[in-house]
């Protein structure tokens, strides 16, 4: 009788196990570049744990409430899953509470991604189907054959007990595992932990870190930074005595930051160090743009930037988890946004010294605005921007009465209502805008695209290329715009004016299968491109009409470059070691640092997810060893990177060293 009891209480357990097993690797084949990685020891193990977790919780009571408890939570289940599922496939990201907690759910329905969304669920049926077989099961069969009895206290300790063991057990091998160890024990990324130990296991931390608030263990391996050698000449930095603060400091987190920083190597000031002293400045970051948005013909203006201007033949503009914002903060900070967070939003709590407005403020600069076309507390630009050092305005709070209410709005408006602000003859300026013309979807359904269309209607292109194309000329023509009143002030030879991509534009997925779903990029590019680095290529507009002639920059970099490469070419006084990104045209190693810890140098390119090192042309090394030495250290440095940018954030760090 006991075996027969036991036995029934075993099924309950097997089904949960069974179907989180079967959900996560569901969730892994439709979300994950590599399905076949250590991840798949770990997930049996993990599942093992929830699936206990769930048994001794769905035996706590009587038989009635346990089957309600077991029915509740297999639907909760799925609906995490497919959730999930959809949301990734929308947006490339796993969903994090903290963009529940912070609104996110309101702003998409408030401000035009609604239809966008609906169009992902219907996208994503398939997936959701599949992933509801457990939930269908058990209402159909499971209900009435799975046994919900109530268990005494001591088998509940005992499956407490197993729990704690089992979870020992797996963090045990994680620890002695090199590429799953930074994962778990270094800074959160959602979008990593899914791939190496599950969902259930990545909620767990998601609500651990972000929602109770519970502080991260600091993984750190703290050397000299070897990609910025010994270099006579001086430096960009200040005068900061990291010894001092160490000795003194009582915030363990700051301390570590105090003796990282007190290693690493700076970057030097160069031949272009003050280029535009003096100027005017107008920086944007661009919605979904990238370099297939140039065109001589259709975008002139954009295209008289790329080839007049700056050209940085290698730049690369990574996707990070909160797609626009994050992109927009690394571009604006020169940090990495920490996973888990809206990082943006977050730091308008800091002191943000580093960020243009504040720099341009400090040089004596006041006319200082910040603009976006969308609903201005959108992902709460309304905090965070103004703490940059700008006026900010949006719809909303003054922009609602030059922007025509259509989903996307028009970058040409946002420019023609916004530029008389700040262009005055006789008064330096420095303006930045966020854009939206070029958001998704890359159809008819978008205002900017219908606007456009009989520009590109006759072109020989998929409609989705055609649209994309459609959303980019009203980018065009705001800039031309701003040409033109920059002329018309006398003031265009002395303002900069600089471009770069929030991120990729995901829009021109196609989402069908692996095969078709980067069919419109390899439209685009004239071949079918890498989805491990080329999707991510992207372009930094610099340009100046004064500009003696072009300077093409051929070294790796990024967005995360991009702030202090401004910083020096207006001749600021920064110090180059507390930004994670670096002056692109300074002597410091080329560094391109992607989400999933995936890097590429001057030596070549090294695939995270698939353990791989691609040599650049040219570059050997003396044996297998010392290439497995190189991909090591800078994969630490990497590492150390992404928990030095949270650390900074979380700990309001700049206010500690930059009094």
């Amino acid at each position: 009788m006991e075996l027969k009891k036991l036995k029934s209480h075993l099924d309950l357990f097997l089904f949960f196990f069974v179907s989180v097993l079967y959900m996560e690797l569901i969730l892994r084949g439709a979300t994950c570049d590599a399905f076949f990685t250590t991840g798949l020891i770990f997930l049996p193990l993990f599942s093992a744990c929830a699936a206990l977790i769930f048994k001794v919780i769905c035996s706590l009571f009587g038989e009635k409430v346990n089957r309600i408890l077991t029915g509740t939570i297999i639907t909760v289940l799925f609906v995490l899953f497919a959730s999930q599922a959809v949301y990734h496939d929308f947006f490339g990201k796993y969903l994090i509470v903290f963009s529940l907690t912070a609104g996110g759910a309101d702003q998409i329905i408030a401000d035009g991604l609604l239809s966008s969304t609906i169009s992902a669920i219907v996208k994503g049926l398939p997936t959701i189907l599949i992933l509801s077989f457990p939930l269908v099961l058990f209402f159909t069969v499971g209900k009435k054959r799975l046994s919900t009895q109530k268990i005494g206290l001591k088998f509940s300790a005992l499956g407490a007990a197993l729990v704690a063991v089992l979870h020992l057990l797996t963090v045990g091998f994680i620890y002695i595992s090199p590429s799953d160890k930074p994962l778990y024990f270094g800074a959160f990324d959602p979008n990593l932990t899914v791939s190496s130990f599950g969902l259930m296991r990545t909620e767990a931390m998601d609500l651990k870190f972000n929602l109770l608030g519970i502080p991260q263990k600091v993984y750190l391996n703290v050397e000299t930074d070897v990609l910025n050698g010994n270099e006579q000449g001086e430096a960009n930095v200040q005068n900061i005595d990291f010894l001092a603060l160490i000795n003194t400091e009582t915030d363990k987190k700051a301390n570590y930051l105090h003796q990282y920083f007190s290693t690493q190597s700076p970057s030097y000031k160069n031949d272009y160090t003050g280029y535009f002293e003096g100027y005017n400045l107008i920086f944007m970051v661009a919605e979904g743009f990238s370099p297939y948005a140039v065109d001589k013909d259709l975008t002139p203006n954009l295209y008289k930037m790329s080839t007049e201007g700056f050209n940085f033949t290698n730049f690369y503009t990574p996707l990070w988890g909160v797609s626009t914002s994050d992109g927009e903060y690394t571009a604006c900070t020169g940090l990495i946004p920490k996973s888990g967070v809206w990082s943006f939003y977050k730091s308008s709590e800091n002191l943000m010294p580093y960020c243009l407005g504040n720099k341009f403020k400090e040089s004596g600069v006041e006319n200082l605005f910040a603009y976006h076309n969308n609903t201005h507390s959108f992902y709460h630009r309304d905090l965070s921007h103004p703490n940059m050092g700008y006026t900010y305005k949006g719809v909303g709070n003054g922009l609602e009465a030059f922007i025509t209410d259509c989903w996307p709005q028009s970058d040409l408006e946002m420019i023609n209502g916004t530029a008389d602000d700040f262009i005055v003859s006789d008064k330096p300026f420095h303006a930045y805008y966020m854009t939206v013309s070029g958001h998704l979807e890359y159809d008819k359904t978008n205002a900017m695209v219908r606007k456009n269309w009989d520009l590109v209607k006759d072109l020989d292109a998929p409609d989705k290329v055609k649209a994309y194309y459609a959303a980019n000329i009203e980018l065009d023509k705001a800039v031309g715009a701003l040409m033109e009143k920059l002329e018309a002030a006398g003031v265009a030879d002395k303002t900069v004016i600089a471009i770069t991509p929030d991120h990729y534009p995901y829009g021109l997925e196609d989402g069908e299968d692996e095969k078709t779903k980067y069919k419109y990029f390899d439209f685009l590019a004239g071949h079918k491109i890498d989805t491990d680095f080329e999707l991510y290529k992207s372009n930094f507009l610099l340009y100046c009409p004064s500009m003696a002639q072009p300077v093409t920059v051929s070294k790796y970099c990024s967005s995360l470059d991009v702030l202090p490469t401004l910083l020096n070419l207006f001749g600021f006084n920064y110090d180059s070691r507390l930004l994670m990104g670096n002056d692109i045209l300074s002597t410091a190693e080329d560094l391109v640092i992607f989400a999933d810890r995936s890097f590429i140098t001057s030596k070549g390119k090294y695939n995270a997810s698939k353990n791989k090192f691609t040599p650049n042309s040219g570059i050997t090394f003396k044996n297998e060893h010392e290439k497995e030495q190189y991909i090591k250290e800078i994969s630490d440095i990497v590492n150390n990177k992404f928990q030095i940018s949270a650390l900074i954030l979380d700990t309001d760090y700049y206010s500690k060293v930059l009094k």
